[in-house]
């Protein structure tokens, strides 16, 4: 990242931080929170439908194959809610974000074969990508190949209209699928490599993620479809175990599903795409395969009995106990439902400001960091006192990641304007405000991972094209 060479130059003006505070006769204003662009009543009734589902295949749907068909019904019982109500409320194609204007009279089948072109090219470097390593081979993802080869050929034909349609609304239609293909018809000049590796970076976070959610979200589909709900008479075990399966389904549904409604003209695709070697790699080692290389060699700080043993025998406790886990993990899942069809990890796909999210930056990773605390229980450990202090000492280096991911996440939004607003709108109403003024360190650093002063030279952005992501504060979501 490049600095302003003359700080003479840079003290002419106010800095990134001070500019973007609202200020009023000479006072500056505590700034409002942006609009979100998504519903949460709306994210709610798709959910309520979609448990609908679950329950219409339990009596109904006995006939279909758990991890593929049944698992298909849930997604889309979701995901077409929220297009629907978000199409018909919202209006989602007039963001800026999306970039569209059908007003536009600029269709071109020249323009839109070229796209294609790049769009199956992509395709082809996917399917290429699982051919090659070892990790997508085998019988771990064979329901999500099984969907794949379902799905494929009408999702490669009804690409051709939707290019079309969206190609002539777009206010700039050159984008990254278009370089792509004029890259492999020759065409050389117009073709930006920083837009063309910002497509296959997209396309990199979907392919690996994915399939790993998809089979997870199956997994836990089963349980709940099998799951004898008499058994929550017998213990409160049992009510841990199905609330905790049920909770962990709920996020799995709206990530699997955010991850493959990535479509411009429901302004849920991809704007940027994490570039830092950084970003990928504190994001990625909480992954599968990566997690267990990392856990089992370095970070292993659960090699011990779990909560349940040292409450088992204290009924009261074990209730009590169990019943906060359940309530951190309830907040985890309810910051995932704010993304609605929006969920990707290492991209921006617009700026979330309702549920959980008014009230902090980060309340997935706040309440998952405090129940592994909880779950595991490093410092009970009975071995001896060392062997506490250094299980706690591993996940305290867990947590760190964790911290660091969420300070690469907001380096690389940043540079959305909106983000901007709802940072500042945090540091002055958010629950956990108070931290960025005991330890101004950890204000948010507009640009880098951490706050150097509101007088610091500014910082070219990462990534380039991220654009405001709300709609204007006259027409709310």
């Amino acid at each position: 990242m490049k600095k302003i060479k003359s700080k003479k130059t840079a003290s002419k003006k106010p800095s990134a931080e001070r500019a973007s505070q609202p200020r009023k006769n000479g006072v500056e204003v505590v700034p409002s929170c942006p609009d979100a662009p998504t519903n949460m009543w709306i994210n709610l009734f798709a959910l309520g439908v979609s448990l609908a589902a679950v329950f219409w295949l339990r009596e109904y749907g006995q006939d279909l194959h758990v991890k593929t068909q049944s698992l298909v019904v849930v997604a889309v019982a979701l995901a077409l809610p929220i297009i629907l109500l978000e199409w018909v409320f919202i209006k989602p194609w007039r963001n800026p974000s999306a970039g569209l204007d059908f007003r536009r009279v600029n269709f071109n089948w020249g323009r839109t074969a070229l796209k294609l072109v790049g769009f199956y090219l992509t395709i082809g470097s996917v399917a290429f990508v699982y051919w090659l390593f070892p990790e997508y081979h085998g019988s771990f993802y064979d329901n999500y190949y099984a969907v794949v080869k379902a799905v494929l050929p009408w999702w490669m034909a009804l690409a051709v209209p939707y290019f079309y349609l969206v190609d002539g609304a777009m206010q700039s239609p050159k984008d990254g699928y278009w370089q792509l293909g004029s890259w492999v018809m020759g065409n050389t000049k117009e073709v930006s490599g920083k837009a063309v590796g910002q497509l296959y970076l997209g396309w990199l976070v979907k392919l690996f993620f994915l399939p790993l959610m998809f089979v997870y979200l199956g997994n836990n589909l089963t349980n709940l479809l099998n799951f004898d709900f008499s058994s929550l008479l017998v213990n409160f075990k049992s009510v841990f175990d199905f609330t905790f399966n049920f909770l962990f389904y709920i996020d799995l549904l709206f990530v699997t599903v955010g991850y493959v409604c990535t479509l411009r003209l429901f302004d849920s695709h991809i704007r940027t795409v994490e570039p830092s070697f950084l970003g990928w790699g504190v994001a990625l080692i909480g992954y599968q395969p990566f997690w267990s290389l990392f856990s089992g060699t370095y970070l292993k700080y659960d090699d011990a009995p779990a909560w349940g043993y040292w409450f088992w025998d204290t009924p009261w406790a074990y209730s009590l106990w169990g019943s906060i886990i359940l309530l951190l993990i309830a907040i985890y899942v309810w910051a995932s439902i704010p993304f609605g069809i929006r969920f990707s990890n290492l991209t921006h796909r617009g700026i979330l400001t309702n549920g959980p999210y008014r009230f902090t930056k980060h309340p997935a990773y706040i309440s998952k960091n405090i129940s592994w605390w909880m779950i595991s229980m490093p410092f009970m450990v009975s071995a001896s006192g060392t062997d506490a202090l250094r299980q706690s000492l591993l996940l305290l280096m867990v947590n760190f990641i964790y911290f660091m991911r969420a300070r690469t996440e907001e380096r690389h939004l940043s540079w959305d304007p909106t983000y901007v607003a709802y940072a500042h709108y945090i540091a002055e109403r958010g629950t956990f405000a108070f931290l960025g003024r005991w330890f101004p360190v950890l204000r948010f650093g507009h640009g880098r991972l951490f706050f150097r002063g509101e007088d610091a030279p500014a910082v070219e952005p990462l990534v380039s094209g991220a654009s405001t992501s709300a709609k204007p504060a006259a027409k709310p979501a």
